[in-house]
């Protein structure tokens, strides 16, 4: 049998942690391991074993039990004999508190999934999202009756919200107490309930609020809104909105953590010889310097035209990555160059730099006072002819 590691452990707290601080190390920790966000391995057992420890270290009653006996205190339920940990207490030392009744309760959160373009994403944005939850009915200002009727006490626990029953154990008698099954622990009864939310005291409605979503969220990441949640019960505390933001697939642009990738094509002579040539980013476009010699595959990075930093100052960079470009469709004037340039690949002949293909002229071109220029060499005619800055 496995053995159960400690709870305080597994959520990351000491033993004299704080209800908040139990319940902040249990969402950081549950939203790091859910298993539809994590696909580390393990991750669902993770998961269980997370909750199952918030579950009892969130619970007054249960953690007192587990800080004095350990696991085997919390999992002594209502079992066999009917009865758990907490009512042998009671029994033996006048009770732990109102058990059941009109018991306060946080909301649950809730999550939405909102979608934002790359731009957006990256440049930050505002938006005003409709969100729909539970809020208190105006009919009846959440109390559940309709207007001018008053509840009644409950005639089965008169009021407690909770009925006792005793119990013979291997203890002596033992109280049993349970909520009572006729007003749910409310203590009292609705004889007329309202006619908008019929007796909750809460109805759905759809409120808008406003989200700023920062400069440099990525896809996937959520962004919290305190109690923007459900509401809680019997006035207990909202629960959170999470906000999970899903961002729209770029025409030209992917990311990688903080940078930004795309994809430039040059043709084979840009590729050989070299070339200036201007590429689109996020900001618009910028000039680049395509090193002569360039391979398909090759990298270059331009500085902070990336994604800003979330959580400080200064953006990623832009990573251009150069395909070159083999042409399909040839001209017979580029079909020339391109037997020409494999002669002498082959070694066959001299550079044929004086003599060139049907078309293209050979006399030198002069300029200034200092005399002609050489006439072009073969790559740079290939250049003209298929194209390039």
């Amino acid at each position: 049998m496995a053995v159960k590691r400690d709870y305080y452990e597994i959520l990351g707290v000491g033993r004299t942690a704080t209800e908040d601080e139990i319940r902040t190390a249990f969402r950081r920790l549950a939203r790091q391991y859910h298993p539809d966000i994590s696909k580390e391995q393990g991750t669902e057992a993770r998961f269980k074993e997370i909750n199952e420890a918030y579950e009892i270290l969130s619970n007054s009653d249960k953690r007192r039990s587990y800080d004095t006996f350990g696991h085997a205190g919390p999992s002594v339920g209502p079992g066999a004999g009917g009865f758990g940990i907490e009512d042998i207490f009671e029994s033996f030392f006048g009770g732990g508190g109102v058990r059941g009744g009109r018991r306060v309760v946080r909301g649950a959160d809730l999550q939405y999934d909102l979608s934002v373009t790359f731009e957006e994403a990256v440049f930050g944005t505002t938006r005003r999202i409709e969100i729909p939850r539970t809020v208190p009915c105006g009919r009846c200002s959440g109390d559940g009756s309709e207007p001018g009727s008053t509840p009644e006490r409950c005639s089965q626990c008169h009021g407690a919200g909770e009925t006792r029953r005793v119990q013979r154990s291997v203890f002596g008698q033992v109280v049993n107490v349970t909520v009572c099954d006729r007003c749910r622990g409310a203590g009292r009864v609705i004889t007329r309930p309202c006619a908008d939310c019929q007796g909750r005291g809460q109805v759905r409605h759809a409120r808008e609020i406003p989200l700023q979503i920062p400069p440099g969220v990525d896809d996937g990441q959520p962004i919290q809104m305190g109690g923007e949640g459900e509401l809680g019960a019997n006035g207990g505390p909202p629960g959170d909105l999470y906000v999970v933001i899903r961002v729209k697939p770029h025409a030209a642009f992917s990311r990688s953590g903080e940078d930004i990738l795309s994809e430039v094509r040059v043709n084979i002579a840009q590729a050989a010889l070299g070339d200036e040539i201007e590429i689109p980013i996020i900001d618009g476009s910028t000039r680049i310097r395509v090193p002569a010699g360039t391979q398909s595959g090759r990298l270059i990075r331009v500085r902070g035209k990336g994604v800003p930093h979330l959580r400080g100052v200064g953006r990623g960079d832009h990573q251009a990555h150069i395909v070159v470009e083999t042409p399909v469709h040839l001209t017979d004037r580029q079909r020339d160059l391109i037997n020409a340039l494999a002669a002498t690949f082959r070694g066959e002949g001299p550079e044929p730099a004086a003599q060139a293909p049907p078309g293209v002229s050979a006399e030198p071109r002069r300029k200034g006072r200092k005399g002609g220029e050489k006439p072009k060499g073969l790559l740079d005619r290939m250049k003209d002819v298929l194209g390039g800055e």
